[in-house]
């Protein structure tokens, strides 16, 4: 189930919210979220603007394991005849319980016969290398990487706009599988933990994704001559992580997401947090 509503202030730029109800999600929600009663709610999506509808941006809070997953790529789509509906997406730890965990890609290389038979089993869940992670973790995740996030874990996913979700073990929860789907375009391979994760310091302007679907950094007070000559004066979200953003001299609140017309619409008073994030590819 899943519930849109405006947010409080009436300003067009703040994106329209939805509540998603997932089985691994919290009823009892970080502030400034709230969970409707009764709901146990695992994400929170920021519905796509006009100007850009190829990005999703989501908050994920998890009470257990999300399911053992894949995404597709944007060629293996066009391949089914379904358009362009391929998802590379990347996670930022905003908080974690301690033993909080991301699984994320294989210990041993796995085949599509091996991969399948381990789903079915359940031991493809042992499989996945499972990394511990604290606050200022990022990851990125390739299209065709088999992952899970684990339980007390909440993160800002930033991701292509699409939402095919080939499952692959789901814990015995009474929700469909995926195997054909999964298996023919899962790698079985391990993550490239160098290459794609990072761990960002508390302080800085930091680039965290530079292509080929979008851009997204994470920066500290007001954007500078360097991020103007890389986001010019094109649109791009802003996810503010600290009070203090504003957007045309408007304050931002915390637990929103915002369309700006361009970065010099954007203020911020020292030492506060934001994410800016921009669509790139055609």
């Amino acid at each position: 189930m899943s519930e849109i509503f405006a947010h409080p202030l009436a300003d067009p730029c703040l994106l329209p919210v939805r509540h998603v109800a997932k089985p691994w999600g919290c009823a009892r929600l970080p502030e400034p979220f709230t969970a409707p009663v009764g709901e146990t709610i695992g994400e929170i999506w920021f519905e796509p603007p006009a100007e850009q509808p190829d990005l999703l941006v989501k908050y994920i809070f998890t009470s257990e394991k999300l399911s053992v997953q894949v995404h597709p790529n944007d060629e293996q789509t066009i391949a089914q005849g379904i358009g362009r509906q391929g998802k590379e997406e990347c996670w930022l730890v905003v908080a974690a319980e301690e033993g909080a965990k991301l699984g994320i890609g294989f210990a041993q290389p796995m085949d599509a016969d091996a991969m399948r038979a381990a789903a079915l089993d359940g031991s493809i869940e042992q499989a996945l290398v499972w990394h511990d992670v604290r606050v200022g973790d990022f990851f990125y995740i390739p299209a065709n990487t088999v992952h899970a996030i684990g339980a007390g874990v909440s993160v800002i996913e930033v991701q292509q706009n699409s939402d095919i979700t080939y499952r692959l073990y789901d814990y015995g929860r009474p929700r469909a599988l995926h195997l054909d789907e999964a298996v023919a375009v899962a790698l079985g391979d391990a993550y490239d933990l160098a290459r794609w994760h990072r761990h960002v310091p508390e302080e800085g302007t930091v680039e965290l994704v530079k292509g080929p679907y979008f851009r997204l950094h994470r920066v500290t007070g007001a954007p500078d001559a360097a991020l103007a000559d890389v986001y010019g004066d094109r649109p791009l979200l802003v996810v503010p992580m600290d009070e203090g953003i504003c957007c045309d001299k408007q304050l931002l609140p915390l637990g929103s997401c915002i369309n700006a017309a361009g970065l010099d619409r954007i203020s911020a008073v020292s030492g506060a947090h934001y994410l800016l994030i921009q669509n790139i590819s055609g």
